[in-house]
């Protein structure tokens, strides 16, 4: 039985997407910051483990000169630059690495959104790294669950469930194939994401930025200090239902809070920056940053988690800007027999 091991065991490498001229990026300017803060994430991880980059047609020497020498560059045809979710979902039975590819469908069909190239990525990138691909029928992306490795996946109605994804599944069906692919047996499921998810370019409601898997039994989720905000509220409401929870194991969860930023809104909106949209790759955490006060007090927090890996920050804004954090644009391929 194939499984989905937890984002903490090694990885052979962590698999990105460059950014392409689309309508997430309104100008020039915003897409060279975009490819510059996309290329800080991969030569950060690359301290640590091989990056690939999937670029676009005609894009690889600009990719080259602000990634560097080190990266591995790969030519596909690509309409946006979110690889957790339109990238392959890597799972083991132990010898042998398999990607399930799931429907990706533009974040639930977003006006916006295109996404002919990107809907065939997942199997392009498992042909690469020389898996099988295991097909499943659910809209779903990887930014949408999140795992323990031992049984218990993180959900969120408004994704799985949402009419703009798969309008014909209940809870149960829903339930029976996350299981059946990612060899899970529990599901513990979030009513919904952050505020700001619910935007132009949200994905109406990821849970990899609101809640996390640090270890077994550990789960990292994003608080909102400030009652002016509307995720406040939702954020106590989240920690009151996860301390409730389980895991498969049946382990009561132990729920560590993560203060969000104190920035509040970004031209008028309500921010959704989170903490909780880190990486974790071969003996690091990739770390988002704001340039905010709360920066250091979340890496503290997770230096005490992860005490045998270096918090790397990284400066996230554009990232966000555009519709995600670092945990969006990166997927790790795990080490075969982990």
């Amino acid at each position: 039985m194939y499984r989905m091991p937890a984002e903490w065991v090694p990885h052979e490498r962590t698999w990105m997407a460059w950014p392409s001229p689309n309508p997430t990026f309104t100008s020039d300017d915003e897409l060279r910051e975009a490819r510059e803060a996309w290329a800080a994430v991969a030569r950060a991880v690359r301290r640590f483990e091989p990056v690939t980059v999937v670029h676009g047609p005609g894009q690889g020497e600009e990719a080259r000169a602000l990634l560097g020498d080190d990266i591995d560059l790969v030519e596909r045809d690509l309409d946006d630059a979110w690889m957790r979710d339109i990238g392959p979902t890597f799972v083991t039975d132990g010898e042998r690495l398999a990607a399930v590819d799931w429907v990706f469908n533009g974040w639930g069909a977003a006006d916006w959104a295109r996404w002919e190239h990107d809907s065939e990525i997942a199997r392009q990138v498992a042909d690469l790294a020389g898996v099988p691909v295991l097909s499943s029928e659910l809209v779903n992306e990887g930014g949408a669950i999140h795992v323990d490795g031992e049984g218990t996946v993180l959900l969120t109605d408004t994704v799985q469930l949402g009419p703009e994804r798969n309008p014909q599944w209940n809870r149960e069906q829903v339930e029976a194939e996350i299981h059946a692919k990612l060899g899970t047996s529990k599901a513990i499921w979030l009513p919904r994401g952050l505020t700001g998810d619910y935007g132009m370019f949200g994905t109406r409601g990821h849970i990899d930025i609101v809640a996390a898997f640090a270890r077994p039994g550990t789960v990292v989720t994003h608080t909102q200090p400030d009652p002016r905000h509307p995720d406040h509220e939702l954020c106590k409401s989240n920690v009151e239902l996860l301390r409730r929870q389980t895991d498969a194991q049946g382990r009561p969860l132990e729920v560590v809070e993560i203060p969000a930023p104190t920035v509040l809104q970004e031209d008028g909106e309500w921010v959704d920056y989170s903490y909780i949209n880190h990486y974790l790759c071969n003996g690091a955490v990739i770390l988002c940053a704001f340039d905010d006060p709360r920066d250091e007090e979340a890496a503290a927090i997770f230096r005490r988690l992860f005490p045998d890996r270096e918090v790397v920050l990284v400066d996230a804004r554009a990232i966000f800007a555009a519709g995600g954090g670092i945990h969006c644009i990166t997927q790790q391929q795990p080490q075969v027999g982990v």
